[in-house]
């Protein structure tokens, strides 16, 4: 099963859970109709229409590759008559549906996907399923912002003048000749001359602190590190240019590591990401 992340929104007053899949957002029929008259009944009710039995089936043809439509044309053939009867539940297990989801416990219910809750909205109420589009669409907008902030766009970053770095480095200081394993030492060396700049210990030094940590000592670093260190290896690719010794640089690298932590402690739109 694909991993899960829940949000919430309000909606004409109801507290709406939504449910993350991946790339997919489900979103509770079960919170919807809490402030409706009938309740959950009213899940049933809409499930009962002929109409929404071919909604639902033309978005699972459309969208679910296993989906049974030998076991869909049968359920479309007696919809809508007194004696048809379909739960969600009964639904996904005889057509291997996935547009919906029946989740059991305490916090379980009816999901939908939320093309198929806007739909069950515009059944309830054409403003409550406004209202919902509206709230759905600021909650995407929200995480859209904070993922375009995320640290890991400075991993990124970090990463791309890494490349920079590293030619720098094969340009300038590896002589002809050399062996893999002495090439590998060499970059392995300048990468442990940044770390010193940056975090006061090797990659070495700082596993033997955390012999049971996952990942390196960069996987660890706070995003004001992170950008910090980007600047860094692009100003050592520089400064190898110019062909300062090592020593010369760390010192110069340390200095600047020292006054750009200090300035970015105190960003306020870096604390926004924590």
């Amino acid at each position: 099963m694909s991993r899960e992340k829940k949000h919430t929104i309000t909606v004409k007053g109801s507290e709406i859970t939504i449910l993350s899949r991946e790339k997919d957002d489900f979103i509770s029929f079960s919170d919807m109709v809490k402030n409706f008259d009938g309740g959950s009944s009213l899940i049933e009710q809409w499930l009962r229409n002929k109409d929404t039995i071919e909604f639902l089936g033309i978005w699972e043809q459309i969208n679910n590759p296993d989906f049974n439509s030998l076991e869909f044309e049968g359920i479309k053939n007696v919809a809508g008559s007194n004696r048809f009867y379909l739960s969600a539940k009964k639904w996904i297990n005889t057509t291997n549906a996935v547009g919906l989801i029946a989740k059991a416990g305490r916090y379980g219910g009816t999901f939908a996907h939320k093309d198929i809750a806007f739909e069950f909205g515009s059944w309830l109420s054409p403003e409550f399923k406004l209202y919902l589009i509206k709230e759905f669409q600021r909650l995407k907008e929200d995480e859209n912002n904070r993922l375009k902030l995320d640290w890991n766009l400075q991993r990124t970053i970090a990463k791309v003048n890494y490349r920079i770095h590293t030619d720098a480095i094969k340009e300038t200081l590896i002589p002809l000749e050399l062996t893999k394993q002495q090439i590998n030492f060499v970059y392995a060396n300048e990468a442990d001359m940044l770390n010193m700049a940056l975090f006061g210990k090797t990659a070495k030094q700082w596993r033997a602190e955390n012999p049971d940590a996952e990942g390196n000592i960069r996987d660890y670093a706070t995003i004001e590190q992170l950008v910090v260190l980007s600047n860094l290896e692009s100003i050592n690719a520089v400064l190898i240019r110019q062909d300062l010794p090592q020593s010369a640089r760390l010192e110069q690298l340390n200095q600047i590591a020292i006054t750009q932590m200090k300035s970015l402690l105190g960003n306020k739109n870096l604390k926004k990401l924590k």
